[in-house]
């Protein structure tokens, strides 16, 4: 008679588990310490090492190297996997995502429906929340708040206590800092420089090597041209003027030499014609403005 074998399956060995020591969330909730159970040797965690709080295990991986350290609190239906860490006093709660090699430090706060994920930092005084992701490169730090549907990623920097929310991105080697608000369907991308009190909105494409740090840096106009897109002008970093529409991204100069030499005399012509003036009279007032602002 053939006889079968029972192989007993073991349990996955645990990292960590939660001790006695506990807290509350703002809302309440009771969060337990943890211990380190084995060694996290990417973070110098050692077996025994305490660390920070959280609600319940399904708030931080069993497995991978994630870590929650210091007075970091992680609740809700939050999640913290992968590589990610998150410490200092920061907090990850709601259904929000820390994820990757995701960093979460300082006092920053991850909440809401919000991703962090990538090589992403999030620190100081931070937020980002609602549907937001910061992923990639991106750093999020200062005062700086990230909300709604919008996006960070690449090299990007959001800091001081600049705003980028709705459907906004920012991209690429971008820096949004100061007091700006990059919000709308706005997208800031490339080396591009948003800062003071500058508002980049609506379906503004700011891109190259432009430099706004005033409202009357950027404007533009949409449903222009033949596809009905956008027409984006903006200060580059030589004093200049930038445009960007559709597929072209130049000074101004270049933009209307590639609409004559695609649209000579034509009705579509005529529309970007004027509209290249306006630009050049508006323009004209950047450097008085400029000089009353400093």
């Amino acid at each position: 008679m053939e006889q079968t074998q029972t192989v007993e399956q073991k349990a996955p060995a645990k990292k960590y588990e939660l001790t006695d020591e506990t807290t509350k969330s703002w809302d309440g909730r009771t969060l337990h310490r943890i211990r380190a159970l084995v060694a996290i040797a990417s973070i110098g965690v050692a077996a025994g090492d305490l660390g920070g709080f959280i609600e319940a295990e399904t708030n931080l991986e069993q497995s991978g190297n994630a870590w929650v350290s210091g007075n970091a609190r992680v609740f809700g239906n939050a999640r913290v996997f992968g590589n990610a860490w998150v410490s200092g006093n920061a907090r990850v709660s709601g259904n929000a995502r820390v994820f990757g090699n995701a960093w979460v430090s300082g006092n920053a706060r991850v909440f809401g429906n919000a991703w962090v994920s990538g090589n992403a930092r999030v620190s100081g005084n931070a937020w980002v929340s609602g549907n937001a992701r910061v992923s990639g490169n991106a750093w999020v730090s200062g005062n700086a708040r990230v909300f709604g549907n919008a996006w960070v990623f690449g090299n990007a920097r959001v800091s001081g206590n600049a705003r980028v929310f709705g459907d906004a991105e920012v991209s690429g080697n971008a820096r949004v800092f100061g007091d700006a608000w990059v919000f709308g369907n706005a997208r800031v991308s490339g080396n591009a420089r948003v800062s003071g009190d500058a508002d980049v909105s609506g379906n503004a494409r700011v891109f190259g090597d432009a430099e706004v740090s005033l409202s009357i840096h950027v404007g533009w106009f949409s449903h222009v041209g033949s596809e009905n897109g956008t027409l984006t002008y903006s200060r580059a970093k030589d004093g200049g003027i930038h445009t960007n529409r559709g597929c072209f991204d130049g000074t101004l100069d270049e933009f209307e030499s590639a609409v004559k030499r695609r649209h000579g005399d034509n009705q579509i012509g005529k529309e970007y014609a004027l509209l290249i003036e306006f630009i050049r009279l508006r323009t004209s007032s950047w450097q008085a403005v400029e000089q009353e602002d400093a």
